[in-house]
């Protein structure tokens, strides 16, 4: 079955199929809320940033015209817009609108914090091909920051075979990622 590209699954979510927005949700949510919550600091102004995307997405508001631009660049726009509405919405916001405005404008352009996302995204997608054991080590040594000693605590396991799994891993995610530029970032 061929996967749907993302303007596919845009065109097909503003002829209201939940299916697609359903799809676009687990392709981006977890990136998207990263990057909300990066900006925002509080992770239930990030989560109310998130859905509120998908809201516009799903009412039509903002409309992706694709030859102005990839599809991922015109989400985290949207997404970066909608955090700084939030902002200002708020009383009391956690991050001034001057400090967030400051952020935005301090960290890389959008479109390299979207090819680093997509990057994240690709290694994220190779995580998964790895065994839950693998996952598991991975997701604790470098996507939680534990050391070798503390997970091998953590796992009842000794800490050679932490240290073995973690470079099989290691070597399997080098390999994938390698076959995924070789045929494109996103096919399976």
């Amino acid at each position: 079955m061929e996967k749907s590209t993302d303007t596919n699954l845009y065109m097909r979510v503003s002829q209201q199929d939940k299916a697609a927005l359903e799809q676009l949700y687990d392709r981006y949510e977890k990136i998207l809320f990263s990057f909300l919550y990066k900006m925002l600091e509080d992770r239930e102004l990030a989560e109310e940033a998130l859905q509120e995307v998908f809201i516009k997405i799903w009412r039509g508001k903002g409309v992706y015209d694709e030859s102005k631009g990839k599809f991922t660049s015109w989400l985290f726009r949207m997404a970066q817009n909608t955090a700084i509405d939030l902002i200002r919405k708020r009383k009391q916001p956690s991050v001034p609108i001057e400090e967030a405005a400051q952020m935005v404008s301090n960290d890389a352009p959008v479109e390299q914090q979207v090819e680093w996302q997509e990057e994240k995204s690709q290694i994220e997608m190779a995580v998964q091909h790895l065994s839950a054991e693998q996952q598991k080590m991975i997701d604790l040594f470098y996507f939680k920051g534990h050391t070798h000693e503390t997970i091998a605590d953590m796992c009842n396991i000794p800490l050679g075979t932490v240290k073995s799994r973690i470079r099989l891993a290691l070597k399997k995610l080098k390999i994938s990622l390698h076959g995924m530029q070789e045929r494109g970032a996103y096919d399976d």
